[in-house]
């Protein structure tokens, strides 16, 4: 009897991505033409979020609402480790969704709560990236800024700290060694500290001043 029960739970839990996977297809089907330019983090994490609605609504037909939640969460981390992500990098993604999945008044997430309620043939999942379309935090520009920056920054610092070290080696050959590495440091710092600042400045000039509304929470 144990072994068909366990067979029995296997059964749904492929059936339910399987059909996490269908309704996927489906709103990335809708969302491709709207065309959004989020930072592909927070897009991977929304639609990760809006899967545990759709999978919590599917167990819902089987088990009582708590339980059916936290098997959505577990069932997200299997459909991970099927498409190929390492086990525990999986758990530690579902971990820090479980951690967000929650309002602090107690509501559920925007994405989770509309995935919960979607039905076949809407566009629930565009729905939830409508309502993020002018937040600067999670846009696509923001992110290839930053990214960009933190490239800069580390090739920028090792060059102008090797810079640094051949001046010295060159024109001031009587130099000790602690001397020339100290000076090698200081032109990397002077480097990072300054394009810092103004990655600070162009942020708040460019972003910041822009107004955007607070996180929706769910209706």
């Amino acid at each position: 009897m144990n072994d068909s029960i366990v067979n029995q739970e296997a059964v749904t839990l492929d059936d339910c991505i399987q059909h996490a996977k269908v309704v996927l297809d489906e709103q990335i089907a809708h969302i491709k033409s709207k065309k959004y330019d989020f930072a592909p983090q927070f897009k991977e994490m929304t639609i990760q979020l809006y899967l545990v609605g759709v999978m919590w609504q599917f167990y819902e037909k089987h088990d009582s609402t708590e339980i059916a939640r936290e098997k959505a969460f577990s069932t997200l981390c299997s459909m991970m480790m099927k498409d190929g992500i390492k086990p525990k990098r999986a758990q530690k993604q579902v971990d820090f969704l479980k951690r967000i999945s929650k309002l602090e008044d107690g509501d559920d997430a925007l994405a989770i709560a509309i995935g919960h309620e979607s039905s076949p043939g809407d566009e629930s999942l565009a729905e939830v990236f409508d309502h993020y379309v002018d937040e600067i935090g999670v846009s696509g520009s923001v992110w290839r800024h930053y990214d960009l920056g933190k490239k800069i920054i580390l090739f920028g610092g090792l060059l102008t700290g090797f810079a640094g070290v051949w001046f010295v080696t060159i024109f001031l050959p009587e130099s000790s060694d602690i001397f020339i590495l100290a000076f090698g440091l200081l032109t990397a710092f002077l480097f990072i500290a300054s394009v810092s600042v103004i990655g600070l400045l162009i942020y708040r000039i460019k972003f910041k001043k822009r107004k955007h509304p607070d996180i929706p929470p769910a209706a």
